[in-house]
């Protein structure tokens, strides 16, 4: 529906991923189809529309990186590759019919609650207006590339991009590449650039904890039992769940890391065989700290002699390659970014002005560490929902199953403000703060808080991503939307032509 120059729905999805396409299945689901998702690029898939670099996978087991209630037979292998998850997005998409709920090519750049209508206004990057009652903010945790300032990087004389941005056009075969990071992707693309370069020169700041990948294929038999037997695919799939979910007690208790630290520690010395090398790529501190990392490829690249692992500073870049503390420099063709991801919302949501009651600007009512209500409400921003929010990121199992919970809240929400028929719903601030004290109580003496430095935590030193608990306590934590967490506000049409508002009080 049009409204003057702004085009009005009920609800308005920022992002096409896995977070904003699962939400639209859910609210088609009951009934409420007048929404929208509003896209910055020209294709939904987000992470895996984006990540194409060589051996990129995801390192959660494909049958639980994948919705519950949209389960797929035909994944190729344990751990399925970005092209392959792709396809399963744009396959659900089309089953869906979700195509017509998106718009393409709309970066939103603002919204703006008017708190006279209770009503959201959002402008998109091209000058497109849409108004909406709901704002659902899915924009994904680890979607904008960290850059590193390392002084002379853009006097590089060769080609110079980041792993979530790979130029498919550069043909590595015999060049001499300099790969800066040993994170996620890293990880991944390090021992398929080996197997083109001439010379591989990988910088590591600090090393991870990688631990095998118990990885197969799924056969064309195999295949066709869980396509004739979903329950067969179901509990292979809970199998995965429930030994994931073990991990945890290995965050809880750090002594119990210690022991998953003696396996790392020798996959490590059986996959490399330099002594000092291993020595180099062995990690000081206690699993768990930062991500814990699977691969059964990167150490073994290592042995390779055109293969080398450089652990002294970069001193800066120059115009033929990478110079060290020590004044070597390392000649190179081509330089590849494997240095992760923004994970502060402070930081990758620059771009994106929120602003709710009274003109409060969400990053600013951040500026001390973003705080959300379960990662998705926060006080001050009617009708205004996160996926993926503060303190939702998990260090041991599948997004997807936080994703499908928060999308159940998120409905259950709405559902109950339009029953009541009352204009907006704000988290108390009360209810937030008592939250969040109670989250950041529950991470002291996990092994987040053992003295690493990670992208989990912000610059100060707060633990602003990671869940603190079990994904089933998450899920029974919000299975309900209970407003008695919220003001809840009703406006009259004398107090909408007046600007007075009515909070009514929530037994």
């Amino acid at each position: 529906m049009m409204r003057g120059a702004e085009v009005v729905f009920e609800v308005v999805i920022i992002g096409g991923g896995f977070s904003g396409l699962c939400l639209a299945h859910q609210l088609t689901r009951k009934g409420i189809l007048d929404f929208v998702i509003l896209e910055k690029a020209n294709e939904v898939g987000g992470t895996w529309r984006d990540n194409t670099y060589p051996g990129c996978a995801c390192d959660v087991q494909s049958h639980l990186y994948s919705y519950s209630f949209a389960g797929n037979p035909d994944w190729t292998k344990t751990y399925a590759g970005w092209r392959e998850i792709q396809d399963y997005i744009l396959s659900f998409t089309e089953k869906e019919g979700l195509r017509n709920n998106i718009r393409f090519n709309q970066e939103v750049v603002s919204a703006d609650f008017d708190e006279s209508r209770g009503k959201w206004v959002i402008v998109s990057q091209t000058g497109e207006r849409y108004e909406s009652r709901f704002l659902v903010n899915g924009i994904g945790l680890l979607h904008q590339p960290a850059l590193p300032a390392i002084p002379g990087l853009d006097t590089f004389q060769g080609p110079v991009f980041h792993s979530a941005r790979w130029r498919h056009d550069i043909d590595l075969t015999d060049k001499s590449v300099v790969s800066i990071g040993t994170g996620g992707s890293a990880i991944q693309y390090i021992p398929e650039v080996a197997e083109q370069a001439g010379k591989l020169s990988v910088f590591q700041r600090t090393p991870a904890w990688v631990i095998p990948r118990r990885e197969r294929k799924y056969g064309r038999f195999e295949r066709r039992l869980y396509r004739a037997f979903p329950l067969l695919r179901k509990l292979h799939r809970l199998r995965f769940y429930l030994t994931n979910e073990f991990r945890i007690l290995a965050v809880w208790n750090p002594w119990i890391a210690g022991l998953v630290a003696m396996v790392a520690r020798s996959h490590i010395r059986r996959s490399v065989a330099d002594p000092e090398i291993a020595e180099k790529l062995t990690p000081n501190y206690t699993v768990g700290c930062k991500r814990v990392l699977v691969s059964n490829k990167f150490y073994p690249a290592f042995n390779q002699p055109h293969v080398h692992l450089v652990t002294k500073k970069i001193d800066k870049i120059v115009p033929e390659g990478v110079l060290t503390e020590d004044g070597e420099i390392h000649d190179a063709d081509v330089i590849v970014l494997g240095t992760g991801f923004l994970a502060d919302p402070r930081e990758y949501m620059q771009g994106l002005t929120i602003k709710g009651l009274g003109g409060r600007e969400l990053l600013n009512e951040w500026k001390n560490g973003p705080e959300s209500y379960y990662g998705m409400t926060t006080h001050g921003f009617p009708n205004m929902f996160q996926m993926t929010g503060p303190n939702t990121a998990l260090g041991h199992s599948s997004v997807i199953y936080m994703i499908e919970s928060q999308v159940n809240y998120i409905v259950d929400g709405i559902t109950r403000l339009r029953q009541t028929g009352a204009d907006y719903l704000d988290v108390k601030a009360d209810v937030l703060k008592a939250f969040n004290q109670k989250l950041q109580d529950k991470l002291a003496g996990t092994v987040w808080t053992t003295g690493c430095t990670s992208w989990y935590q912000q610059k100060e030193g707060k633990n602003i991503a990671i869940w603190p608990g079990t994904t089933f306590s998450y899920r029974s934590q919000t299975r309900t939307f209970n407003l008695a967490d919220y003001d809840i506000v009703s406006r009259s049409r004398a107090e909408k032509e007046s600007g007075f508002t009515v909070t009514e009080p929530v037994s």
